[in-house]
């Protein structure tokens, strides 16, 4: 059983201790940066002569470049989760793979040479990968951080070079990044760091993560598994509806209930709400619904907020903010030392 302390938050030889997952998170910026760079030769030779049938994306965030291109894309695009390639896949089409170890990416490498695709993959320069992948029909966009979302902005680059995604600046994601590690420092007093405000909110909380737009959504479960992660506790990221009843199924908030003693009152929900600026009517009706049972439940809502820049930006941001609240989290309740 873990107890949060906020004065670890604070505290110089805790946050000494812990500062190999606080840089983690703050060079996400600088890994960004250094994939751009070294995929910018063979980004430059991009053209989008030839417009494909479709784009199948393969790999760890697949499912972002979906997220980002739908609403643009003039062709069909598939974030494929499964072995392999789909049967239809063939020489008309672009397939993206961002690269992994493991079988499946060697498995998807071999099926696009085979049958003649255009091959994007993404992986380092000297890896079995790249040997599998190579082809005439190949570019090879090498990275090595092993970032998966240092990766896809790579990738959105290339999309955007082929016609069919938006523009994408590496440079200003990475700055926004960088925005964020500025803000949640370690050294930041938690009255003005987002994150360590976060980790303060959820200290006896079982995390609820809500995101709106189809990116805020995205974020939303990328924070929650940090957050399970982090403290060991269940967490959910879900439809509103099913947060709702959730929250309506909430214990009552005993006011006389020693926290120190344990057993002493059922874990509470905490509500964490993702906002990029991005809903529609639906999901704007969607947020306040879940605001007023929240309010008249009496849990604490957490807002993790950008409403400027590119979706991306606004995506780096808003997740890495809730990374790093994860990560304090984890700093409070004191589950760094092993």
């Amino acid at each position: 059983m873990f107890d949060f302390d906020d004065s670890r938050l604070e505290d110089p030889e805790v946050l000494a201790a812990a500062a190999p997952l606080l840089m983690n998170l703050a060079s996400s910026g600088a890994r960004v940066r250094r994939e751009a760079a070294m995929a910018e030769a063979p980004l430059a030779a991009i053209d989008d002569v030839d417009r494909p049938r479709a784009v199948i994306a393969y790999g760890p965030e697949a499912r972002l470049l979906r997220a980002v291109l739908e609403p643009v894309c003039p062709v069909p695009f598939v974030a494929w989760p499964a072995l392999g390639l789909p049967g239809w896949v063939g020489p008309l089409d672009i397939v993206l793979l961002i690269g992994r170890r493991g079988p499946e990416s060697m498995a998807v490498a071999h099926e696009a040479v085979r049958r003649g695709c255009r091959l994007i993959v993404a992986c380092p320069p000297d890896s079995p990968l790249a040997e599998r992948s190579a082809s005439r029909s190949t570019t090879l966009l090498p990275v090595n951080t092993g970032d998966p979302l240092a990766a896809a902005v790579v990738f959105l680059v290339a999309l955007h070079r082929l016609g069919l995604g938006p523009y994408t600046n590496p440079e200003a994601i990475a700055a926004a990044m960088d925005g964020v590690a500025e803000r949640c420092a370690a050294r930041t007093d938690v009255s003005v760091n987002p994150a360590k405000t976060m980790a303060l909110d959820l200290a006896d909380a079982s995390p609820l993560v809500w995101g709106g737009s189809v990116l805020a959504a995205r974020a939303s479960r990328r924070i929650v598994e940090a957050l399970r992660l982090a403290s060991g506790r269940i967490g959910l990221a879900a439809d509103a509806s099913d947060l709702r009843s959730l929250l309506h199924q909430a214990p009552p908030r005993d006011p006389f209930a020693d926290p120190f003693e344990e057993g002493t009152q059922e874990r509470r929900p905490g509500l964490v709400l993702i906002d990029d600026g991005q809903d529609d009517a639906a999901a704007a009706e969607a947020r306040l619904r879940l605001e007023r049972t929240a309010q008249a439940a009496d849990i604490r809502i957490t807002r993790l907020e950008h409403f400027e820049d590119s979706v991306v930006e606004r995506y780096a941001t808003v997740l890495l903010t809730g990374l790093f609240g994860a990560a304090y989290l984890q700093i409070g309740l004191g589950r760094t030392a092993s």
